[in-house]
């Protein structure tokens, strides 16, 4: 037999998209889950298509999720996750999508591995990758995540059943310290010039820098920002050179591609989300364009809005002084796809800024479920 089969869902979880496998199902060897992940998604892809996989030809539909019993006492199950490149044989196992997150509780219960009443129930999830603790609240109806609901979100057509995701304790998941360098504000040097910058680990370690320092307004679609070489190299460059400055790599050629996720970030301005919806200033606090696995992203990474929240937060950092004082538990956050709204909760302590939750709220649902082939010689 040319190919075997392993149980796997297929779920979307916020704007993302992901197979989702239980760990029991998997060999243990992270190089064997790489060369089986590549396969399902279909990758590498030279045309970007990936035609001969489960992906879909973008970062946020390349993905795959590893969900089994819990090492954490305060979890009910393990959360792993992988990001899977489309266009070169590469598995990132560095950061956590937050949209995939939506989607862990309802599949715990789905599958039997955590009981659950009608009525709202509470799945405490390890995540793996950054080694913190989520909280997803959502409702059950007949012993089965409910799917239906009134809950609509930007990027998603439709509505469906409102999920809750509680953060907990964010800060320093990939660096150890929500602030990496111990400043709110730093400059970046490229090319003799200086970006200011703000490097923020919180759900995901980011950077954001000054939309107009880099020639943009902020306001731009995806498919403008990539219809400019100069500037993706140069988000991309800026990048790299933050991940040194982060201590997450030794020199700006071994940085992760999944992270840190750079962003551009401006003051609210009105601008015509994907969908053709028009949105005043007034409707957020901050704007934001951000790039994911070297591709401008059409709404805005989960854990890239939770950062974004958590550093409007903080003085002196350039979202803060961009959003200003905001009213209120939440901030608005203008992404490409509309308006995400995350709260954020940051504490000054004796040791520096503390993150001590984001909240976010989804909505999921599970697409197809069976089997997925791969070649037997990966088993």
């Amino acid at each position: 037999m040319d190919q075997a089969f392993i149980p796997a869902v297929f779920m979307r979880g916020g704007s993302s998209k992901g197979v989702f496998f239980h760990a029991k199902d998997l060999p243990r060897d992270r190089g064997k889950q790489d060369a089986i992940f590549l396969s399902v998604l279909g990758s590498p892809d030279p045309y970007g298509r990936q035609l001969d996989g489960m992906g879909g030809g973008i970062s946020s539909l390349s993905k795959a999720v590893i969900v089994g019993p819990p090492t954490h006492a305060d979890a009910d199950v393990d959360y792993t996750f992988a990001q899977v490149a489309v266009d070169r044989p590469l598995v990132d196992w560095s950061s956590n999508c937050g949209n995939l997150s939506s989607a862990i509780g309802p599949f715990a219960v789905d599958e039997g591995l955590v009981r659950a009443s009608d009525g709202e129930a509470l799945v405490r999830i390890h995540q793996v990758n950054t080694q913190r603790i989520i909280h997803a609240r959502f409702p059950v109806r007949g012993g089965r995540a409910a799917v239906a609901g009134d809950f609509a979100m930007a990027g998603v057509s439709g509505t469906g059943a409102r999920i809750r995701l509680d953060f907990l304790a964010p800060g320093g998941g990939a660096t150890g310290s929500l602030l990496p360098t111990g400043a709110a504000l730093d400059t970046l040097d490229h090319d003799g010039r200086r970006y200011r910058a703000t490097m923020v680990d919180a759900a995901n370690a980011c950077v954001f820098l000054d939309a107009h320092e880099l020639g943009l307004t902020g306001t731009e679609s995806p498919e403008a920002i990539e219809a400019s070489p100069a500037t993706m190299a140069l988000l991309d460059a800026l990048r790299r050179i933050a991940a040194v400055r982060k201590g997450l790599c030794a020199t700006p050629e071994a940085a992760p591609l999944a992270i840190p996720k750079v962003a551009v970030v401006a003051p609210a301005a009105p601008y015509r989300a994907l969908d053709g919806a028009e949105h005043a200033a007034g409707t957020h606090d901050i704007a934001v364009r951000m790039i994911s696995m070297e591709r401008a992203h059409r709404a805005v990474p989960l854990t890239g809005g939770m950062a974004l929240g958590v550093a409007c937060r903080i003085a002196g950092s350039l979202p803060q002084s961009m959003a200003g004082l905001i009213a209120g538990d939440e901030v608005r956050v203008a992404n490409p796809s509309g308006i995400l709204s995350v709260g954020a909760e940051v504490s000054r302590r004796e040791t520096g800024w503390f993150a001590d939750s984001a909240v976010v709220f989804r909505t999921a649902r599970r697409l197809m479920q069976g089997a997925v082939a791969v070649p037997m010689r990966l088993l």
